[in-house]
């Protein structure tokens, strides 16, 4: 989770267990608009595998999935209209394919178009040896039955609700940019910065294909949302859900931080990780 970063000052923000996992979130985004719209970005990695796969990742049945987390909000999963799909990788998108009564791979959201980038989608049908095990059949072939909208650098999806693609983690990853009615707009970084220890420029991961495209895409990030104009949502912080961030200087100082926008409470023991989790927008946001 922190490349070449040295475990000295990485183990500081996150203390690993004793096989050297650190606890982690896979946080969803829930977002409703007065016309009816029921939003979801990422899904987290559902609880359709094997007992294998989850002792190895130490996914935790914490009643925390995306499904659960839309019952609290009096939501059912077919009633979501959109899930946007930040990309394809098992801990982001393994929620959208659950199974069925019979055992069978199915949809999670049978009536949700799904946004997703069209070169993030084409390169996941064929990965390169080195990320191939972040992309999986099982939740791949169920959505080419989806309404899948495959968008093409970056649109606008809703009134206030734009995606844009950043490629240094896998090719067109895509980010959520929300205006808010309240002063602040909110940005969705999936694993641009995966957590709130990520925010200085040097810290990035070994999962990304390019890490010096990654530096220069927070920058990038940082001019746009300028002196503490955004919320800056971390899909795999356990404890930090969003900061704002003063990107003016250096370095990205946090102004302000919320543990989870929903009022819920964090449940990560160290080493191990939810099958999801959910951040509300604040109160008058869209």
């Amino acid at each position: 989770m922190f490349g070449v970063v040295p475990r000295t000052l990485w183990e500081k923000e996150a203390p690993p267990d004793e096989q050297n996992r650190i606890a982690m979130a896979l946080r969803c985004l829930l977002l409703r608009n007065p016309e009816g719209r029921v939003v979801l970005v990422d899904c987290g990695a559902g609880d359709k595998d094997g007992e294998a796969f989850r002792t190895i990742f130490a996914l935790e049945d914490d009643g925390a999935s995306a499904t659960e987390l839309l019952a609290a909000h009096g939501l059912h999963p077919a009633q979501v209209t959109d899930l946007v799909l930040s990309h394809l990788h098992f801990d982001h998108a393994g929620g959208a394919v659950c199974r069925n009564a019979q055992g069978a791979l199915a949809l999670t959201f049978p009536a949700a178009t799904v946004h997703v980038q069209r070169a993030q989608w084409e390169w996941a049908q064929a990965p390169s040896v080195r990320d191939r095990a972040s992309y999986l059949k099982d939740n791949l072939e169920p959505l080419k039955e989806a309404r899948l909208h495959l968008v093409e650098g970056e649109a606008e999806l809703l009134p206030g609700l734009r995606v844009f693609p950043v490629h240094g983690h896998t090719p067109s990853m895509q980010l959520v940019e929300v205006d808010g009615a309240g002063g602040h707009g909110l940005v969705y970084c999936a694993d641009l910065i995966p957590t709130a220890a990520h925010l200085p420029l040097p810290w990035v991961m070994g999962y990304d294909l390019h890490p010096l495209t990654v530096v220069e895409e927070k920058e990038a990030l940082y001019r746009r949302v300028g002196q503490g104009s955004h919320w800056l949502v971390f899909e795999h912080d356990p404890l930090v859900a969003a900061a704002r961030v003063d990107c003016g200087g250096r370095r990205p100082q946090v102004l302000e931080t919320r543990p989870f926008l929903d009022g819920s409470a964090p449940r990560t023991p160290k080493g191990r990780i939810p099958t999801g989790g959910a951040v509300v927008a604040p109160q008058g946001d869209r």
